[in-house]
């Protein structure tokens, strides 16, 4: 235990952050519960996929500016796809929209490779591209998604053994997150392809006289950033049940929560452990401000000052890593 303290002493501290607003929250509402957990846990799962998405790539020393864009080009495909169809065909759509997701991400990646132009202008310019994409399959918040892939997120895990209320805090949301997260980011972490990622991260030049392929390795890190893009795009086509062709808020959330998660901006260093922490702790303070009856707007200007100066600190951070 003291030895992961020493490793993860950031993410524990986020765990520690964590518990403190729980009590918070239980304070300020006493009949918070399990059912508002479950809430907590679908609210937060688009934004943990952004998060993952953008985790990869700036470990790998980039940016990704469309990563909002891109969830909801692959939200309102699958929204489009599932519209009228039978639950069967839903089977298709998902393998589909991952697909997608992972092939836009890559070429993310060759424009960057190819062109040499900086990774913050092509994915701004990759931005727009696919948001007008994105407003072309659907001009409007529609479409429809499979019962079962709602029922997928919905209700809690019941566990053979142990009693219902902590069944009732297990909700199926939080377990397809960990499920899905764990099957790609744990092995990655331990390959050789994990190593090159924070390996160019950490210094390009290095990266290279060591006989690391880094043009290949950039593009599959984006390519990895599509791909938990698209299962971020399928979590709010899940959560609402239609797709939502205007982004939300997920890039600057995303970047946000990257750096609160202990990610160093510069590359190199981190992992997807802290983002995710970091995730629950950004909605449960926007929780508590909405359950302090607090005016919407000042909750949203509250919310993005904060994000804002984590941003911040982050940047000086690196900066001060640097020199």
């Amino acid at each position: 235990m003291s030895h992961f303290l020493r490793r993860q002493g950031w993410v524990s501290g986020l765990f520690a952050l964590l518990i403190v607003l729980f009590i918070a929250t239980r304070i300020i509402q006493p009949g918070y519960g399990s059912g508002d957990f479950g809430s907590l846990a679908r609210a937060v799962l688009p934004y943990a996929f952004a998060v993952a998405a953008q985790t990869v790539v700036v470990i790998a020393g980039g940016i990704d500016l469309s990563v909002a864009a891109m969830m909801a080009l692959t939200s309102v495909t699958a929204a489009s796809m599932m519209a009228g169809a039978s639950e069967e065909y839903a089977l298709f759509v998902v393998p589909f929209v991952l697909t997608m997701g992972l092939v836009l991400g890559a070429l993310n990646g060759l424009l960057i490779v190819v062109t040499r132009v900086p990774d913050i202008v092509v994915t701004l310019a990759m931005l727009f591209v696919l948001q007008g994409a994105a407003l072309l399959v659907l001009d409007a918040p529609g479409g429809g998604a499979a019962e079962w892939l709602k029922a997928l997120i919905s209700g809690t895990v019941p566990i053979p053994g142990l009693p219902d209320a902590i069944d009732a805090w297990l909700p199926k949301a939080l377990l397809v997150l960990i499920v899905c997260l764990c099957v790609i980011w744990i092995p990655l972490r331990r390959s050789r392809l994990g190593l090159s990622i924070y390996a160019i991260g950490s210094s390009e030049l290095a990266a290279f006289r060591s006989g690391v392929p880094v043009k290949r390795t950039r593009i599959i890190a984006y390519a990895l950033s599509g791909l938990f893009a698209a299962f971020g795009g399928l979590a709010l086509t899940m959560s609402t049940g239609i797709g939502a062709p205007i982004p939300g808020p997920y890039l600057l959330a995303s970047v946000a929560a990257v750096v609160l998660g202990g990610v160093a901006l510069g590359g190199g260093k981190g992992g997807l452990l802290g983002p995710i922490v970091a995730v629950f702790v950004l909605r449960l303070v926007r929780t508590d401000l909405t359950l302090l009856a607090i005016d919407p707007n000042v909750t949203a200007i509250i919310e993005g000052a904060i994000m804002v100066a984590v941003v911040m600190f982050g940047a000086f951070i690196t900066m001060r890593g640097r020199q």
